[in-house]
């Protein structure tokens, strides 16, 4: 049950640091408030998107044409490393906890902060810490990092490139995942208002909740295997490298125990906006509440144990291998439920297609074809058939990309309005998600025919027969990169001179739409209690809602 006596001290330790309020620069670096560090972390996830972004097109510019266009092998390697970590460890793992968990979280529960300010604030500055040490490793002796973003032994223990300083970025970078999930849970148990019970959260609260144990939990198995993976490399300890009686496998066994459920850190939290939006814009409350919920639960639990998939020609028993493949299967049952629900909730409801609700169709749509194809590589044989190729790439965008990086954009969208107090072009905002989800589809689609015609992954180079579809998803990738720099300009733009936004635009019922746009300090200026269910619309006639 919520706890009082936190609340209440929140506010006296907020009401003290008033007193004494640094200016400038300070005054962001430096803040407990949830809000700010939310925004600070959209600034630096955004900046470091767009350097992932560019790299990807430049990878795309090398592949427009057989042979060697704009760089060489050695370059490309680099790349395509320095894509991968900075897209999933500095974007899409911290993304959505880390941007929308901090700024609303609290909200969503009516508590005035997170239950621990200045860890909350800690775990920013390790976040910002571990991107500058990947950073600096591009420019250490060896040069940058050249071994895949798996970094997988022996070639890690064994390249002349600068491997180490990364490989402790990543590790820094997951005691701030650690930290933030610590802290989300210790809020869900602690600060919730009262009459606010688990089962009258939002679905957003629930699967942060889910995504704060699988932080929890699975990071530290990844933290030790690089530290084993820094050790060997230094004081030359055979841990997995078989040439000094390491097992490389073992490598692989650790890394995917932790990054397949990473891949649900990445997952549910878009699926609890995916939740938060669709009720919100089809004026229906959310069709099995419970379901949806437990889903994310489920999902989080079965995920630690699917992580072989990844694994199949590696070299393991056919008992394994059917095992694994099973539970593949099972894992895929509650993201259908979540599916089906969505559905249901549309289902008859006044729906009102404004962008966030266009961006998360854009997401079933996308974040389905990922889904469906990762059954196919969950089946051992056509795993055998397309492992290490392009669809296996493609498979892996459609599912982050399409899934968790589309709804990064709706939950933008989403929430603009309460994080700045102003309103984007709407009609620029519905083009840009036309053109998303065509240039989605112009760039990674083709991966799919070209993995299943046998082209490998991570090559800088490839046959004539590749060319075609080779060119059309580099044209895709220039379209996509504009529509990018589009996105963020209307926000941009909005900004500086958007039209002052209602406090409830698009007449949400949970309890971020019930404080002023932006929220104040405190987030409300009253106390607040819950006395009804969760996305119940009966309310909004009772809610200062703006029906236009």
């Amino acid at each position: 049950m919520a706890d009082g006596n936190v609340n209440v001290a929140a506010k006296s330790f907020y009401e003290e640091g008033t007193t004494k309020k640094s200016t400038g620069i300070t005054s962001w670096l430096f803040s407990t408030d949830h809000k700010r560090i939310g925004l600070m972390y959209l600034v630096t996830i955004t900046a470091f998107f767009f350097v992932g972004a560019l790299f990807g097109v430049l990878m795309r510019l090398e592949l427009m044409a057989p042979g060697e266009t704009i760089m060489g092998a050695q370059e490309y390697n680099t790349l395509f490393t320095l894509h991968g970590v900075i897209m999933i460890f500095l974007f899409i793992i911290p993304g959505i906890p880390a941007i929308f968990g901090n700024f609303f979280l609290p909200l969503q529960l009516g508590a005035k902060d997170v239950a621990f300010p200045r860890l909350n604030l800690l775990s920013y500055w390790i976040y910002l810490i571990g991107s500058v040490l990947v950073i600096l490793s591009l420019f250490m002796q060896g040069g940058p990092i050249d071994t895949g973003w798996t970094f997988y032994v022996p070639y890690s223990v064994r390249t002349t490139t600068s491997v180490s300083l990364p490989l402790f970025a990543a590790f820094v970078l997951g005691f701030s995942s650690i930290l933030t999930g610590l802290n989300f849970i210790v809020t869900i148990h602690r600060m919730r208002a009262p009459g606010m019970n688990f089962f009258r959260m939002p679905l957003f609260v629930w699967s942060t909740y889910a995504t704060a144990w699988i932080q929890v939990i699975a990071t530290p198995v990844v933290g030790i295997t690089i530290l084993l993976v820094i050790i060997e490399r230094s004081f030359g300890v055979g841990i997995f490298d078989p040439a000094l009686g390491g097992d490389p496998i073992l490598f692989q066994h650790l890394f995917w125990i932790y990054s397949h459920p990473a891949v649900y850190i990445m997952i549910l939290p878009a699926m609890g906006v995916v939740s938060e939006i669709i009720p919100t814009f089809s004026r229906r409350t959310i069709f099995g509440y419970t379901p949806i919920a437990m889903s994310s639960l489920a999902i989080a639990f079965v995920g630690y144990l699917v992580w072989a998939h990844h694994m199949f020609t590696s070299g393991m028993s056919d008992t394994s291998r059917v095992i694994f493949s099973l539970l593949t299967y099972i894992v895929a049952l509650p993201s259908g439920v979540k599916v089906f629900n969505w559905v249901a909730t549309m289902y008859k409801g006044s729906i009102d297609p404004k962008p966030p609700f266009l961006w998360v169709m854009s997401f079933v749509f996308l974040f389905s074809i990922g889904g469906l194809t990762g059954l196919v590589l969950g089946s051992i044989t056509a795993d055998i058939h397309v492992h290490d190729t392009y669809f296996v790439v493609s498979h892996f965008h459609y599912v982050m990309f399409g899934g968790t990086g589309t709804i990064v954009f709706a939950a933008m969208y989403y929430w603009f309005p309460k994080m700045f107090g102003k309103m984007y072009n709407i009609k620029w905002a519905n083009i840009n998600a036309l053109f998303y989800i065509i240039a989605f589809n112009v760039l990674y689609f083709p991966k799919f025919i070209m993995g299943y015609q046998g082209m490998p992954r991570r090559y800088y180079d490839y046959l004539p027969e590749f060319a075609d579809l080779q060119m059309l998803s580099t044209i895709g990738s220039w379209i996509m990169f504009a529509t990018l720099v589009s996105i963020f300009l209307n926000l941009f733009l909005a900004i500086k001179k958007g039209k002052k936004a209602h406090n409830n635009p698009w007449g949400g019922v949970t309890l971020e739409w019930q404080t002023s746009s932006p929220p104040p300090l405190l987030n409300f200026d009253r106390e607040i209690t819950v006395n009804h269910e969760p996305y119940d619309f009966s309310q909004l006639k009772e809610l200062d809602y703006e029906s236009k």
